[in-house]
């Protein structure tokens, strides 16, 4: 089954999240299909703390991925950016 959900980066306490679509047999920082987008929880300032592709989101939930809970609490407050 193909999800999309949040894969962890950063360094140790500044964590930084991809939002990718990926198998969810895959480690969850593992192997991707396609990056949309980015979650940044320690943003401060003027710097941006998310960023969806809207138009993938909606392709890959059209052909079938589930989307994890995070990424759909994430999602009802993000604003539409294109690629």
């Amino acid at each position: 089954m193909v999800t999309i959900r949040l894969a962890r980066g950063g360094s140790k306490k500044r964590p930084f999240y991809n939002i990718v679509v990926a198998d969810s047999r895959n480690r969850r920082d593992g192997r991707f299909i396609e990056r949309i987008g980015f979650y940044n929880p320690v943003a401060s300032g003027n710097a941006e703390g998310l960023r969806i592709n809207q138009e993938r989101l909606a392709y890959w939930t059209g052909v079938g991925a589930q989307v994890s809970e995070t990424v759909t609490r994430l999602t009802r407050g993000a604003q539409p950016v294109a690629a």
